[in-house]
């Protein structure tokens, strides 16, 4: 009852409070600026348009919906992120698992919500970030040459998922909140990209894929996949 208690309180989430609060500040200063500065109305007035839109768009970027899954999580891998299905595939895994998994990818544009989801209940095995480049997230090479964090979940079951957030052209910060010997659910936040990404997870050969390439999908909604004994 405390956890949900503490899920209705979200609105925007709490990644973009300073950023939100800041740009406020700037926006109001600079139309301030032009209402005292000049005698043209109509400048005033373009202005605020202008900044009305851009805080609109930051408002929605860091916006949180409130989620809760409300099904059986056994053996169940939820979207860790709202967007759409670039890849799934197959692929060798060379950080951790070194081996062959499938990967399925979900791509964030900049109109999503960037909040991520655990994709799978279970406990925190393994969390480490790597420094990389920004190329654009959708690239086949993002997902092993671009700025990452990757994330490694113990299911219940004893099967392991790694979740894998990509940052991109644009999304210079990955924020991730997962800590070694934790437990996590689905329902919580796993983390947080800043301004448009992928997030990938990684899973044994033997799951069933719920998913198709372009399908959209929405974090903690929709159910990805379903993992084998």
């Amino acid at each position: 009852m405390g956890r949900l208690k503490r899920l209705k309180k979200i609105r925007i989430h709490r990644e973009g409070t300073h950023t939100l609060a800041g740009s406020l500040l700037l926006l109001l200063v600079i139309n301030a600026a032009f209402y005292f500065g000049l005698e043209c109305k109509v400048v005033f007035g373009i202005s605020t348009a202008i900044s009305i839109f851009i805080y609109g768009m930051l408002v929605n970027f860091f916006r949180c919906p409130i989620r809760l899954f409300g099904r059986d999580t056994e053996k169940v891998v939820v979207a860790p992120a709202d967007g759409k299905i670039v890849v799934i595939e197959e692929v060798d895994e060379s950080e951790y698992f070194h081996d062959r998994r499938i990967m399925v990818s979900i791509f964030m544009s900049v109109t999503n919500v960037h909040a991520n989801w655990y994709p799978v209940d279970g406990a925190i095995k393994k969390v480490s970030h790597q420094n990389g480049k920004f190329m654009k997230a959708w690239l086949p090479k993002a997902s092993t040459d671009n700025e990452r964090s990757t994330i490694v979940i113990e299911t219940p079951e004893g099967i392991e998922v790694l979740a894998r957030q990509i940052a991109g052209a644009m999304a210079r910060r990955i924020v991730t909140y997962a800590e070694v010997g934790e437990e996590c659910y689905i329902d919580e936040h796993m983390g947080f990209i800043k301004f448009g990404s992928r997030v990938d997870v990684y899973l044994p050969l033997d799951t069933e894929i719920l998913v198709q390439l372009g399908q959209y999908t929405v974090g903690n909604q929709t159910v990805i996949a379903k993992l084998k004994s």
